[in-house]
């Protein structure tokens, strides 16, 4: 490594030189976007051809021809990518005043030529090209080969640029890591650093996990519920781990979800704001924290029966498989959903080793097919509001909107009269049978108003979600869960 002093030395020789002489040689990943396209790319490949995505490992040990396959086959759209936007505004200035930009990067060279087409400010483009990887020493011997020692300046974000930092004459640190910023600044005298775009610190990553969503996991006490042991305190902390366990796996689908999701996320109107779309949380962050989640709640499992642990397992491989492809399959979508919040309720069953009616069962998968359908038909009247006649939502079209509002009704009445049967069952097994009642003619009209709210394109989010934030329906919420744990 070069002497620090010398560095020191040269950059401030080159301060007071033309800073426009000399070409700035800037990074891709991490720096002029907040991504890392190659990982991007994997979870691409993941939704276009998911037998493919499993055989990545054994690919690994060519990373220069794994990066070159993925360029060819699933490559994100640069359009839509994070860019740093006040370093990109600073090189738009620089290349105003004549200055040569270049990208040099350790993607493949598909990938930047056309990142830099859509840009069109670099005049020259340095990348791996199937053979060598140009990352490290390569990226710096290949950049002093062109342009000679000290003669560029170059804009990186990591450990992984130090080299090409020595070699430069001034250095620009982007989006800093608090451990680069201050082991660096003993090295180098940044000539500019561009700090991380707001990003909300720990917020980032409660928003990413979707910790609000967590209370769909509550279902885990339904069986308590209908089996009269609601305050029995034994129970519930078997029901506590339960819910701890099912939010982790949860959150490790949302995230793969949104890894998957990325290129779609970041053109739709609403979506594009999610921490991973918007760069506020870098995607290599997720990718470590999804299999962190689903390891720690597996573990967590095996403090459980066995039965609940296969229906963790049994939780995790269903959404894995609607995440990679029965999601965007009609109708199938909805099953695999309302089957997910069944094994929600099945998993709760089994941590507090009590029976749950399959009356009662299939009562509550019919309710959340229902549930699942009222999204999709409002994402449609959503689309038919705006004017998109065209528009699609996944495996759905404009035009299915009669038969999913047809399908999605008959399945949220046919819960309801499932729940009447399993009502009656229950009649002579506890004393306060009749206050169930309350519960069922809350629910009966709740149904019915979100419908009707669906229909008139005011519901533009989850169902549940839109029961939280509108006030009649939060109402209505609180008198159901009141009758239900005075009945319990």
């Amino acid at each position: 490594m070069s002497n620090p002093s010398g560095i020191h030395q040269n950059l401030a020789q080159g301060a007071a030189g033309d800073e426009a002489a000399l070409p700035l040689v800037v990074d891709l990943d991490g720096t002029l976007v907040s991504t890392d396209v190659a990982v991007e790319s994997c979870f691409i490949l993941a939704k276009r051809k998911p037998l493919q995505f499993f055989l990545l490992p054994t690919w690994l040990g060519n990373p220069v021809g794994l990066k070159q396959r993925l360029a060819r086959e699933a490559m994100p759209d640069v359009r839509t990518l994070p860019y740093h936007k006040e370093l990109l505004a600073y090189l738009r200035r620089e290349k105003q005043r004549g200055r040569k930009l270049v990208l040099a990067t350790a993607a493949d060279e598909k990938v930047a030529r056309e990142i830099a087409a859509e840009l069109g400010i670099f005049d020259a483009i340095f990348a791996s090209d199937g053979v060598t990887n140009l990352k490290g020493e390569r990226k710096k011997d290949r950049i002093v080969e062109e342009y000679g020692l000290r003669g560029f300046d170059y804009a990186g974000n990591g450990s992984g640029d130090r080299s090409v930092w020595n070699a430069a004459r001034q250095t620009i640190l982007v989006r800093p890591a608090a451990a680069l910023r201050l082991n660096g600044a003993n090295e180098f005298r940044f000539h500019k650093v561009f700090e991380a775009e707001p990003a909300g610190s720990w917020k980032s990553y409660f928003r990413a996990v979707r910790v609000t969503h967590w209370f769909k996991n509550a279902l885990v006490l339904v069986p308590l519920v209908a089996a009269h042991q609601f305050y029995d305190l034994a129970l519930l902390a078997h029901a506590l781990i339960a819910f701890v366990v099912l939010s982790l796996c949860a959150s490790s689908v949302y995230l793969l979800n949104d890894l998957i999701d990325l290129g779609e996320d970041r053109r739709h109107p609403q979506k594009k704001d999610r921490m991973l779309a918007s760069g506020q949380l870098p995607v290599i962050h997720a990718v470590f924290m999804a299999p962190t989640l689903v390891l720690a709640g597996a573990a967590l499992s095996l403090t459980q029966p066995m039965s609940f642990v296969v229906t963790i397992g049994a939780y995790c491989i269903l959404m894995l498989a609607y995440c990679l492809r029965l999601r965007a399959v009609a109708f199938w979508d909805v099953v695999a959903l309302s089957t997910g919040y069944c094994l929600r309720v099945i998993a709760g069953a089994s941590a507090e080793r009590v029976a749950v009616s399959w009356w009662l069962l299939s009562a509550i998968f019919l309710l959340f097919v229902g549930l699942a359908l009222l999204k999709r038909y409002a994402e449609l009247i959503s689309h038919r509001l705006l004017g998109e006649n065209n528009g699609r939502v996944r495996g759905y079209a404009i035009e299915d909107s009669g038969v999913i509002a047809f399908f999605g009704c008959l399945s949220s009445y046919a819960a309801l009269l499932g729940f009447g049967i399993y009502l009656f069952t229950e009649s002579n097994r506890h004393s306060r049978y009749e206050l169930i009642w309350v519960f069922y003619a809350l629910f009966f009209y709740w149904i019915t108003r979100m419908w009707r709210s669906a229909g008139r394109g005011k519901i533009q989010s989850d169902p549940v979600s839109f029961a939280l934030s509108d006030r009649p329906s939060r109402l209505l919420v609180i008198l159901m869960a009141v009758s239900a744990l005075v009945f319990g």
